[in-house]
């Protein structure tokens, strides 16, 4: 039986984890537009209908290829401030001094429509794009019930902060699920980057509120540094993988550790292996603990540390990294946790041209401060620097902080074939890679490679363990088998959200588009 989750198109498609977000990009694409245009719809619409996981306060990368050969990726990460306050012990991950990084979400959007334009020949307005999120903002949406779950698991520690309650309980308590729920102030600021052009949010009278609003609240943000604040337009990082090749951003995100899993895992017959088997685990397991010690090693801001990608993506190491699993025998796990969440969106219209995008607040509702009467809630990526001085990741003026963030790419004959990516921090690199051995090495259609269970190595916010987690629709048999083997295994519920919510559209040699946003969320890939 076909499953209405699964979307299937020939003129293109979109996906994103909230539907309203996905009609904003599919009716860019029926207008004729293109995948940069339809992403930049569905961007600004989720920072209205996702409040919790993404904003016009936070930060944002693209992949962006096409049948032509073109590749590039946006890296859109805010700096730290120019000037920073002495930090005696860790940042704290809430309130002003965690709104310490500027926002570079907006600038993607400004250099991505630029591309657009000089490139793929964009025939839609700027401010076009921006109506559906302007409409959702002014006359309001129904809470999602992802919306209502974190705010309310968030009450106690974001109530108290400036302009949070009067922005998303604006009457004294927590809106309902499906109540209606409009952002005036928010809406007043889309309208003007809407009509005045992305710089707005960074040089113009929008700019000087925000920077008021936030330096009220404690920030060390000053209207300079949001000046400052640029997207970064780079190559992106390439692995070979069964006859193709997987892309991803550069360092200070770990786009570099999704591939040295995947590059680990294309030296193992893994469409041998059971999927779904305690060998099937076990292997991306042991493949996702080499990547994350180099990565913890390495990864920062390369134009403050030297990050040495040559050799985390040589053959020497990504051979040595599979020499080292021991199919019988787990190793030992002494990792740090991050948590974040992000919304992921895929887009692909008539031409092939597509983009795969992922935004952030970081932490679920960021610091939890809105700068001022802007109705903007702002990032905390700053809390995931370090204060010790010897850190490759320790806080400094100017420095871009460590992401987890790594939207995808799988090419086949230099063509964009998958376009993927998920929420989930530390899990990101994790659920990747069960959803490309899927697709690419089972075959999978893109919502049964969605839908089959999941694992998260690592704690979460409800775990403090470093347990092995994994859906409890795995088997009993699974987890004996993987215990036997020194993993330290804890059951979640199936379906969990803590597995992650990516997406993924499959574009096939014809043409045809197939793809699906996970189960576990919100979300809805719409066809054309």
């Amino acid at each position: 039986m076909h499953d209405s989750r699964l979307a299937c198109a020939i003129d293109g498609m979109v996906t994103s984890p909230h539907a309203l977000a996905s009609e904003a990009g599919r009716d860019v694409l029926r207008a004729g537009g293109n995948a940069i245009e339809a992403a930049i719809a569905i961007g600004a619409a989720l920072c209205v209908t996702y409040p919790h996981f993404t904003g016009l306060g936070g930060d944002a990368f693209w992949v962006i290829g096409d049948r032509t050969g073109t590749l590039r990726t946006l890296s859109g990460i805010g700096q730290a401030a120019a000037e920073l306050p002495a930090f005696d012990a860790a940042i704290p991950v809430r309130g002003a001094a965690s709104a310490l990084t500027t926002a570079a979400t907006v600038d993607t959007w400004h250099q991505a429509y630029e591309i657009s334009q000089s490139t793929w020949g964009g025939t839609q307005s700027w401010s076009s794009l921006f109506e559906r999120a302007l409409d959702y903002a002014s006359n309001g949406f129904p809470v999602t019930p992802s919306q209502h779950f974190w705010q309310n698991l968030r009450a106690g520690e974001l109530s108290t902060l400036p302009g949070f309650a009067a922005a998303f309980a604006p009457h004294g308590r927590i809106p309902a699920i499906d109540e209606r729920f409009a952002q005036p102030a928010l809406a007043k600021s889309i309208e003007r980057i809407a009509r005045f052009g992305a710089r707005e949010f960074y040089e113009g009278e929008l700019a000087e509120r925000i920077a008021h609003g936030l330096q009220q609240a404690g920030s060390p943000l000053t209207a300079s540094d949001l000046a400052r604040t640029r997207a970064r337009d780079e190559a992106p990082l390439r692995v070979a993988y069964r006859g193709g090749e997987l892309v991803s951003l550069r360092p200070p995100t770990q786009g570099v550790t999704t591939l040295q899993i995947m590059g680990t895992l294309d030296r193992f017959d893994v469409a041998s292996i059971r999927e779904g088997s305690a060998d099937y685990y076990h292997l991306l397991v042991e493949a996702v603990k080499c990547a994350f010690v180099d990565r913890d090693r390495f990864v920062s801001d390369p134009e403050f540390n030297d990050v040495p990608l040559g050799q985390m993506l040589s053959r020497a190491t990504l051979d040595a990294h599979a020499a080292s699993i021991d199919m019988q025998q787990a190793r030992a796990w002494p990792h740090v946790f991050r948590p974040g969440d992000t919304v992921f969106i895929g887009a692909t219209d008539r031409e092939g041209r597509s983009v795969s995008v992922l935004q952030t607040v970081y932490f679920d509702w960021g610091s939890g401060v809105v700068a001022g009467d802007t109705g903007i809630l702002w990032h905390n990526r700053g809390a995931s620097f370090s204060t010790h001085p010897a850190h490759h990741n320790v806080v400094q003026p100017g420095k871009r902080p460590f992401h987890t963030l790594n939207p995808g790419m799988y090419l086949k004959d230099g063509r964009p074939q998958l376009l993927f990516g998920t929420q989930g921090a530390d899990g990101q690199p994790q659920t990747l890679a069960a959803i490309l051995t899927r697709l690419i090495d089972y075959g999978m259609d893109p919502l049964t490679a969605l839908a089959r269970p999941r694992f998260l190595l690592g704690k979460t916010f409800s775990d403090t363990r470093d347990a092995l987690k994994l859906e409890e629709d795995v088997g009993a048999d699974v987890f004996t088998a993987l215990a036997a083997r020194g993993h330290e295994v804890s059951t979640i519920a199936a379906q969990s959200p803590l597995a992650g919510h990516p997406g993924v559209i499959r574009i096939d040699a014809d043409g045809s588009v197939s793809g699906a946003h996970d189960p576990r969320s919100d979300g809805r890939a719409l066809g054309v």
